[in-house]
């Protein structure tokens, strides 16, 4: 058929219905670029401020790609990966990416434990500021092991949940903790609490199971699960400033053509940028709920307590910083001097 439809283009007023039926014949013969959807979870629920990110995101991603990218989100630890097994579900399959809190991935990498560090951040804008510098690590963390970092969200500020009102360092020992990852779990010990690092489903079943009589989490954390039921107390330590990292298999993310990874990632920066906005009033909006919910907020927390966690992190943090290299403590050195 291509050599009739060639032979006339000699003539001019035939070469343009010439040209268009070529273009017509090339069109019906190649296949439909199939729409991609990828799948993403996130242990936490979709009012928490973590699936709130990943609501974002995946509007933001569909309306600039047209729908051709389309995000099926998965809240609440629906799906049973916790956020230390989000890596390896991307990596095998059974799910696209996903937004994991930071201090679980630290096995991947000992930086990604850098914003759990205790008392290293004192405000939102030091936070951002470190982990802007830090964020070349991270990206590099995740690309070392197949994976692609799309946006960060900063957590508020990490407090403690309780049974009981905490009076002072002396409370310490009564606390059957659930800590959040590997170092807090070594300075919450270290202090004299009986903590264990725990994904949050597991954490929470040892609530119910009253085996636990404390959380370390943020406002938002614990108001997003509501833990008010079982602990009625927050102290308001100031502990850290945690992030959660979203991210995609690299192959994923590699199978899209040029224009649509740079429709995602633009969508993914609007996203971080709508995250920090959203820090600004969110511990706010937290202690209302809470309050609203029975929750006894001591703030400023009782000095000695917080002068015996600062004693217990120290030698947790030069040991992360003997493990994570002379860039990221350097990164740490400067968020102290701030």
């Amino acid at each position: 058929m291509l050599p009739e439809l060639l032979l006339p283009m000699r003539i001019p007023a035939k070469r343009i219905r010439a040209l268009l039926a070529l273009a017509a014949l090339v069109l019906s013969s190649a296949p439909a670029m199939a729409q991609v959807s990828w799948r993403m979870t996130t242990e936490y629920p979709q009012n928490n401020i973590s699936g709130i990110g990943l609501t974002s995101f995946a509007d933001r991603v569909a309306a600039r790609t047209n729908g051709f990218v389309t995000l099926v989100n998965a809240f609440d630890n629906e799906l049973k990966i916790s956020s230390g097994e989000m890596p390896g579900a991307a990596l095998d399959g059974r799910i696209a990416g996903g937004d994991a809190f930071a201090g679980a991935l630290s096995g991947l990498d000992p930086v990604l434990g850098l914003s759990t560090l205790p008392f290293v951040v004192q405000s939102v804008e030091v936070a951002r500021a470190t982990n802007a510098r830090a964020r070349p690590l991270y990206e590099k963390a995740f690309a070392d092991r197949g994976l692609k970092l799309l946006y960060l969200t900063i957590w508020p500020a990490t407090g403690l949940w309780s049974d009981h009102a905490l009076a002072g360092a002396d409370d310490l020992p009564k606390l059957n903790l659930r800590a959040y990852d590997a170092n807090s779990s070594a300075v919450m010990r270290a202090a004299g609490a009986n903590a264990q690092f725990l994904p949050m489903d597991k954490a929470l079943a040892g609530l119910k199971d009253h085996q636990l009589n404390a959380f370390l989490t943020s406002g938002d954390g614990g108001a997003g699960r509501k833990l008010w039921d079982f602990l009625p107390h927050f102290t308001a330590i100031n502990y850290a400033m945690p992030v959660s990292i979203a991210f995609v298999h690299s192959e994923a993310f590699a199978a899209l053509s040029e224009p649509m990874q740079r429709e995602v990632m633009a969508a993914a920066t609007e996203t971080e940028q709508s995250q920090f906005a959203l820090l600004a009033h969110r511990t706010a909006e937290n202690y209302a709920r809470m309050r609203d919910n029975g929750v006894n907020i001591v703030e400023p927390a009782p000095q000695s307590l917080v002068a015996a966690l600062r004693n217990a992190a120290t030698s947790t943090i030069a040991s992360w910083e003997a493990k994570a290299g002379t860039d990221a403590a350097a990164i740490v050195a400067w968020a102290r001097q701030q």
